[in-house]
């Protein structure tokens, strides 16, 4: 049984990957990276299964949509069809050649890097082995395995027609008729993508909306919008999933039938494809961390301090590590990029070590219409601060020049303050380019200036859209000083 002793050690090949900087050319680095879902694949779940692969569906499928704001604008245009096999492969060709190359330049191209293409399991605090049994003692060990899609303990969850994000994209046709199973933002994506691709969409959520970790007035347009668009089965649990019968079978594709207990007891949907997105789970039970000694959340991430570095028993482990998803709440890239770069600071300087900053953390969800979020909803910051202290605002795209140009009913900013000082505590935004639109209230959060500092302390272009940011800050019932920017 082989015992290797690097410098570094580091299990997943997402953010860790970034983690091998210069400062490691003569130093020795074992990694070890079992694969994404059913994939052997190289650079995490962004890269292969998450936000890159999603966001190249999105945007065809909003192509496609667009004749319905043209008609808005008395332009006719439609679209004559989608092309799922060409877009699935326009987005793998690229996004299969870019893991391979990675993997390629870690195991063959860099003498000092021995890549571990295998499950692993810790063996302690700071060691772990392979399935053939090969150990690995690092000096350091880097945590960054990341997470995976969760899936429920039903009936027929192994059927072939089963998808989570992992595996939905590479499908050989386009589903006539789709079932997504879950109201969060994998969900909510998917079914933005096969809605705009022309797939019948059935969601199904057990709550009674959709989107619910979003502020209240945010979630409840966008649900309300949502059933506008395809079949919303708000209430409904999943139960199980059989194949039809040989009399039922589409002559295209095998359908499955879907079993769904609701409020008016149980019901049965017939669809090509099911995709279940309830949430994803820290891959912490695949390493072993528990086993390890290693300190856990109740939701299974990994305990770390403010400078990434794991616990045990409340305490650090000296060169212990962990990034993203096995230890965040917010599952995010941008995250785990922002702690990959400190822990490979800290890494390479142990005696100048630096803390992660989790503040004015921004997300996105890149369904129809988009949304995005920084900060408390309107009930944390109530919760947090007292009903008197917090002041809202909520401006409408059809109130600005553009908005009107666009003729949109639906897009809306809302933004939420500290009346006593108009410190922003947070911002909710749905509809058109919200990922953009939010940035310069994340900036503004990120280096403390207050709302309306922020509106009238800078020039904003007219009419762009933007104005409907400058406008929600505005509407903010907050201080405004003698010596204030006019």
């Amino acid at each position: 049984m082989a015992t290797l002793r690097p410098d570094l050690g580091i299990i997943g090949s997402g953010s860790g990957n970034t983690l091998i900087t210069d400062f490691w050319d003569d130093k020795q680095v074992v990694m070890a990276e079992k694969g994404v879902g059913s994939h052997q694949a190289f650079g995490g779940t962004c890269l292969n299964v998450g936000c890159i692969p999603t966001k190249m569906f999105v945007r065809p499928a909003e192509l496609a949509r667009s004749a319905e704001e043209a008609a808005r604008l008395n332009v006719s245009q439609r679209t004559e069809a989608t092309d799922w096999a060409g877009i699935r492969d326009r987005v793998f060709t690229r996004i299969d050649a870019i893991s391979a190359a990675g993997q390629h330049y870690r195991d063959v191209e860099q003498d000092n890097v021995e890549l571990l293409t295998a499950q692993v399991r810790l063996t302690g605090p700071r060691s772990f082995a392979t399935e053939d049994g090969t150990v690995v003692a690092p000096d350091q060990l880097v945590l960054a395995a990341g997470s995976r899609a969760e899936l429920p303990d039903v009936p027929g969850i192994t059927l072939p027609q089963v998808h989570t994000s992992d595996s939905i994209m590479r499908l050989d046709r386009l589903p006539a008729r789709v079932l997504i199973v879950g109201g969060g933002y994998v969900a909510c994506e998917f079914a933005g993508i096969f809605d705009g691709l022309g797939s019948e969409v059935i969601q199904v959520n057990r709550s009674q909306g959709l989107m619910k970790a979003l502020d209240a007035d945010i979630a409840d347009r966008y649900t309300h919008l949502a059933a506008q668009r395809w079949q919303l089965r708000l209430g409904r649990t999943l139960t199980g999933i059989q194949e039809s019968s040989p009399a039922e079978v589409s002559q295209q594709s095998p359908r499955v039938a879907v079993t769904l207990q609701g409020p008016e007891g149980e019901e049965t949907v017939e669809v090509d494809a099911v995709l279940v997105a309830m949430g994803r789970r820290p891959n912490t039970d695949l390493i072993g961390a528990a086993e390890a000694g290693l300190d856990l959340h109740p939701d299974g991430r990994l305990v770390v301090d403010a400078y990434q570095r794991v616990l045990s028993g409340g305490e650090p482990v000296a060169g212990l590590y962990a990034l993203g998803d096995i230890s965040s709440a917010a599952q995010l890239k941008h995250v785990a990029n922002h702690e990959a770069r400190v822990v490979a600071h800290n890494l390479e300087h142990p005696h100048r070590l630096r803390a992660a900053r989790h503040e004015a953390i921004p997300s996105a969800v890149f369904t129809h219409p988009e949304l995005a979020q920084v900060g408390l909803t309107e009930a944390e910051a109530v919760a947090d601060r007292g009903a008197e202290h917090v002041t809202t605002a909520i401006q409408d795209y059809g109130a600005t020049a553009y908005g009107w140009a666009m003729e949109d009913e639906t897009g809306v900013v809302k933004v939420i303050a500290d009346r006593r000082d108009g410190q922003i505590l947070g911002a909710h935004v749905m509809g058109y380019q919200a990922s953009n639109l939010i940035q310069p209230i994340v900036q503004a959060m990120s280096f403390g200036q207050d709302a309306y500092t922020v509106a009238r302390g800078q020039y904003w272009i007219h009419p762009a859209l933007m104005e409907v940011v400058e406008n929600a800050l505005l509407g903010l019932e907050v201080p405004v000083g003698e010596d204030a920017p006019l």
